[in-house]
């Protein structure tokens, strides 16, 4: 089946490549085809070890001018987003119910009851939180084409199709590859925050909002066949957020305004599509027997469902046009504005109870099923939106308050002073803000923001994130703010713990927070904490900081039982390595026991949206990923660790630390060699997601952004900070520790199991010959023994990996996932030697010589890589 799949997807792979060589000596002419053909050629040799070839690279990209070069990366980069495609359309079409019939089979053999299973399938509570970041390098524009190509491939491989019909489909690919060809697939400007939001509502529009209501009827369906447990109407298992348009972290182009936009275009996006849905559903449900609740409702007519369901067709539309003409700048009427998710849930449920009582359930299950729970997940407001902010600006707000009013400094006040005074005036029953205070505008920035939220409704948004959060005033300081602005509802407000100390002192923080009776009282019993995972692992190191996530949501776990309150913890994973990414499964699985009671938050970021969720079939296999794991989580709990084990892994982590900060902080050499040997410098000009890639201009290594930080050691292919330290680690642990301890901890912890295949991962996707060419052209002789050494340490770090898990080769478990790299990594060497070439070029250029080719190659290069590595950052 393995064989069959790989040959299958090659030829795919080919038959996709060389539509797209027709496409380009159409433009350019057969001697371009042979030049395109003997760089693809002279690419997989070079990857499969010829040295001559990979001279041949670098001689064919010396002697081509700037045009030409970029003209070689367009044509790899087309070539690697085919390649990706065709993969998605192969896994969506061949696994799309793999994951629950795992979940089935897991179930079966262990034999639960109907109730047990009942309970967990109750409990099931998945926020998947979309954000921009790291950046999604494709354009909107490309990506419906991609769609596009993805629905030809499906229909291409399907062996009922005659020759008429194949003839059309393979003329409809070659016309999409060749709009793509013809398209600019670097934007010229930076997106903006809401273009990024009306990204992510088109991956609702064109994938979820099918894949949702399809994911839970085929759920629904095997619980029922297999434990006779249905599905409960009012089940929302999953519901999505988003921090697009609302993270200001670090982004001075999220304004208050912007997210008063955004919370308005999502809401028209909803309108469009219930509109669509419910004119559908009222040209089917034309039957003339009700029962009489909605008789009640419609009096005496022939075609009952219709009349009750007329009126939600034009108030959504109303919505949709509405805002439109809002938006635009014209006096409008909202009072007929779609505003709750009740007032279409109450005419839907009320048809879906006549149908059942009429002994039309199969019909009551089709589109109107559908539609409802559509309206349980995304509702009025399409998706909720989260608040990010950084502490230190609602510290501001009220030091610069305080100094008005002759209190003195707040900043200056001691955690109990602040604490005194947050809680005297969240207390007051006056106002504390004065009419005539002229606050700076920076200060009035977080204020406008309180004011939108209080404007608009609590079923819009999601949870206020507080980043850098590390004292209980952190916490309360918005609340206060939230209630002087007038926002009348209890907005869930989560601190965000990410450095190493932070994640390491969040336990304690918790509690203090906890122990206040009015906090408490606000709360309800429910707490939000997010975990941050990039920073972490900037700070001190991918082991050490996983590590740290796990003994801090452990902790957290213990705090709000203390409390009685439910925890959810909200994961701010990235979708590389290097910033916490796992196999959806695995990572689920390796969390600390009674961390998933709470429900299971995590953020979905830029171009994992697109893999994970693009297209509907997709879509439906990673949320059956998400569901099968945590139902599992819950029912087979992971073991707690062993006390032997704690403190093995304690030791490596503090070893891993130490071995990652020597060489990222206290080694002189590193930041000169990083920005030789890297393209980080060159990121910061390519327009990728709306954030500037450092939070503070002027800061160094220390403020560049997690993100930038993944993406330029991924470039190079080392990529570095997702195993630096860190076998060396494991290695000089384990001689000292009892060996049979440490295979236990193997066999039996999935958290430790978890860290080895992240590594096993990530050294599928180093190269170690692609980092040495890149130093050998671009890093001075004085430096080459820097990178000379990483490499060794990566080789060594390989070497014991394979030792320890007992593997012939890396991934020699995951022979599919070898394989996907492997067909990419062909198409990647040439874009690694082009962009070699014009890094040399735009370094010898210096700053004053502006080139646009030379830095549109050099765009196209970044993006066509990133595609390859299935990863920005």
């Amino acid at each position: 089946m393995q064989t069959h799949y790989d040959a299958e997807l090659k030829d795919t792979v080919r038959y996709l490549g060389k539509v797209l060589g027709q496409t380009i000596k159409a433009e350019l002419g057969e001697e371009w085809l042979e030049r395109i053909e003997k760089i693809r050629k002279d690419g997989r040799a070079s990857y499969q070890g010829d040295t001559t070839c990979s001279e041949n690279l670098k001689e064919i990209f010396k002697s081509l001018p700037d045009s030409s070069l970029l003209t070689v990366g367009r044509a790899f980069a087309q070539f690697l987003n085919l390649g990706n495609i065709a993969e998605q359309e192969y896994n969506s079409a061949m696994n799309v119910d793999a994951s629950i019939d795992a979940l089935f089979k897991h179930l079966d053999k262990a034999e639960l009851t109907a109730e047990n299973v009942q309970k967990a399938v109750e409990k099931l509570n998945i926020d998947l939180v979309l954000t921009a970041h790291p950046t999604e390098v494709t354009r909107r524009t490309l990506i419906h084409k991609h769609k596009e190509l993805a629905r030809c491939l499906q229909s291409i491989h399907q062996e009922s199709l005659d020759d008429i019909e194949r003839a059309r489909v393979e003329t409809r690919i070659a016309d999409l590859i060749s709009q793509a060809w013809h398209t600019e697939e670097i934007r010229s400007e930076r997106p903006t925050p809401v273009d990024e939001a009306r990204w992510g509502f088109s991956v609702i529009e064109n994938s979820l909002w099918e894949a949702v209501p399809e994911f839970l009827r085929e759920m629904d369906e095997r619980l029922q066949a297999d434990y006779n447990v249905a599905l409960p109407l009012d089940a929302a298992p999953i519901q999505f957020s988003s921090w697009m348009g609302g993270d200001r972290d670090g982004n001075p182009f999220v304004t208050a305004k912007v997210t008063e936009q955004v919370l308005l275009l999502a809401r028209k996006r909803a309108a469009k599509l219930f509109t669509i849905d419910l004119d559908r559903l009222q040209v089917e449900l034309s039957m003339f027997d009700c029962n009489d609740a909605v008789r009640e409702k419609v009096g005496d007519c022939n075609e009952p469902y219709r009349a009750l369901l007329r009126p939600l067709v034009r108030r959504c539309a109303s919505t949709r046009d509405g805002i439109a003409d809002y938006l635009a700048g014209k006096q409008v009427d909202q009072s007929n504005w779609i505003a709750s998710n009740d007032e279409l849930l109450e005419p839907l449920l009320l048809c879906y109870a006549s149908l059942c009582e009429g002994g039309m359930k199969v019909t009551a299950d089709g589109l109107l099923l559908d539609t409802i729970r559509r309206v349980r997940c995304f509702g009025v407001h399409l998706l909720r939106l989260d608040i990010r902010q950084d502490s230190e600006r609602h510290a501001d707000v009220f030091s610069e308050l305080t100094r008005y009013l002759g209190l003195g400094d707040y900043s200056q006040w001691s955690e109990a002073d602040k604490q005194a005074f947050l809680l005297r005036e969240l207390s007051s029953k006056r106002p504390l803000f004065p009419n005539q205070w002229d606050a700076s505008p920076d200060v009035k920035e977080v204020l406008d923001t309180c004011k939108v939220i209080a404007k608009h409704s609590e079923n819009g948004f999601g949870i206020y994130i507080i980043s850098m959060a590390s004292e209980p005033s952190d916490v309360m300081a918005v609340q206060l703010l939230l209630q002087e602005s007038g926002v009348s509802w209890p907005m869930p407000v989560a601190p965000l713990f990410e450095t190493l100390d932070d994640l390491n002192n969040s336990p304690d923080v918790m509690r203090k927070l906890l122990s206040i009776d009015w906090y408490r009282g606000y709360i309800k019993g429910r707490q939000f904490v997010m975990i941050g995972y990039s920073d972490s692992a900037k700070d001190a190191g991918a082991l050490a900081a996983g590590w740290a996530q796990y003994e801090s949501q452990e902790a957290l776990v213990k705090v709000a039982d203390e409390f009685d309150t439910t925890l959810t913890l909200f994961h701010g994973r990235g979708g590389t390595i290097g910033r916490g990414g796992l196999p959806a499964h695995a990572a689920i699985y390796s969390q600390p026991p009674g961390s998933l009671e709470g429900g299971f938050r995590v953020t979905e970021q830029g171009e994992t949206i697109r893999y994970k969720f693009g297209m509907p079939l997709l879509a439906k296999r990673s949320l059956g990923i998400y569901a099968s794991a945590i139902i599992e989580a819950m029912l087979f709990p992971p073991p707690e660790p062993k006390a032997q084990w704690r403190e093995i892994i304690t030791k490596m982590a503090a070893q891993g630390r130490d071995n990652y900060r020597k060489t990222v902080r206290e080694d002189k050499e590193f930041v000169p060699y990083f920005r030789v040997a890297t393209p980080e410098q060159e990121l910061g000009k390519l327009p990728l997601g709306s954030r500037p890639s450092k939070r503070k201009p002027e800061g160094g290594i220390e403020s560049l952004r997690a993100i930038p930080w993944i993406f330029a050691w991924a470039q190079t292919r080392l990529v570095l900070p997702s195993w630096l330290g860190v076998m060396r680690a494991i290695d000089k642990v384990k001689k000292e520790e009892d060996e049979a301890v440490v295979s236990d901890m193997f066999a039996s912890w999935p958290f430790y199991r978890s860290r080895l295949s992240m590594l096993d991962m990530v050294f599928h996707k180093a190269d170690p010959r692609i980092s040495e060419a890149y130093d050998a052209r671009l890093v001075p002789d004085e430096l080459k023994h820097f990178g000379k050494a990483l490499r060794e340490e990566l080789a060594e770090s390989v070497n014991s990996l394979l030792k320890l898990t007992g593997q012939k080769s890396i991934m020699d478990k995951d022979p599919q996932g070898r394989e996907s790299m492997e067909i990419r990594a062909a198409y990647l060497q040439p874009l690694h030697y082009l962009q070699i070439e014009l890094l040399e070029r735009i370094r010898e250029a210096g700053d004053d010589a502006h080139n646009s080719t030379l830095e549109r190659a050099m765009m196209v290069t970044i993006a066509g890589i990133a595609i390859g590595m299935r990863n920005t950052g």
